[in-house]
């Protein structure tokens, strides 16, 4: 199994290695880069091309590690006990399996997304390095013990919120997804809207870039923001003689909510434009 990219994902060669280092050696693959870079866009994308289920665990600031394995519903089951229903007396029915035991039984290898592991408690990662080591755990409530059929291909995602345990890491094989260059993301773009007109992308990537280089700016726009942008700039047909437009009155782009997401930020360039038109 080999990862070359796909028609809807531009992976760079470094990517590329780093996916295909990962399946070789049967780590998980530790996903950093700025967000709206692709790292979640990526599982999708390596489950299509390799033809296989994506199984996807999205993780929160609450989530626990044993919710990855399986979930006991006590309540049901008593609730269900003083009803009389028969099923009440095979435990298997109140096993909620998670999403790690989905993949685990998966009849043909999958590629397990696990989707912001820094969002949750310090100790998540370390909950999971045996059943990710060893590719199995154990069900205590039906006395059974759960091993792999294939081993699936993991992706893990990391905003940077938290530092992640050396132990953790050290199972891992990393890779952090630098922010696109000008010649990817002309890329991209492509992949996105097919046949754009190539005098308005370059304008916009001028103005994106120009955005993201202003020192102090709290969020800087990302890869989907960009491209959100050009759909915007598309559909209200803005021309490109508006995004040339040198005029410092003007410093504000077009749109500028698809870009810029907070009012810090909005305030910091009026505060850009107002200095330049006072030395105007």
């Amino acid at each position: 199994m080999k990862f070359q990219g796909t028609e809807e994902y531009v992976a760079t060669p470094e990517l590329r290695m780093a996916v295909n280092a990962a399946i070789t050696l049967q780590r998980p693959l530790l996903l950093k880069g700025e967000p709206g870079t692709g790292k979640t866009m990526l599982a999708e994308q390596l489950a299509k091309s390799l033809d296989t289920e994506l199984i996807q665990w999205h993780i929160k600031s609450t989530t626990k590690a044993h919710q990855g394995l399986y979930e006991y519903d006590a309540v049901s089951r008593l609730r269900d006990s003083q009803l009389g229903v028969d099923k009440v007396h095979d435990i298997k029915n109140y096993i909620v399996k998670g999403k790690l035991w989905e993949a685990f039984t998966a009849d043909k290898p999958v590629v397990l997304l696990i989707d912001e592991i820094d969002k949750a408690d310090i100790e998540f990662p370390n909950d999971l390095l045996l059943e990710l080591d060893k590719m199995e755990f154990y069900c205590y409530e039906t006395q059974e013990r759960i091993v792999a059929k294939h081993r699936p291909i993991i992706l893990i995602t990391s905003n940077n919120e938290k530092e992640l345990p050396d132990a953790f890491l050290r199972r891992c094989f990393f890779h952090y997804i630098d922010f696109p260059d000008a010649e990817t993301m002309k890329d991209i773009v492509e992949v996105h809207y097919p046949g754009i007109r190539n005098e308005l992308v370059a304008e916009a990537m001028d103005v994106f870039f120009d955005v993201r280089k202003v020192p102090g700016l709290k969020k800087k726009p990302s890869t989907s923001e960009l491209i959100d942008w050009l759909k915007l700039l598309m559909a209200d047909d803005i021309g490109v003689e508006m995004l040339r437009n040198k005029d410092s009155s003007k410093a504000i782009p077009p749109m500028y909510g698809a870009l810029v997401k907070n009012e810090q930020d909005v305030q910091l360039l009026e505060k850009l434009a107002f200095m330049s038109r006072r030395k105007g």
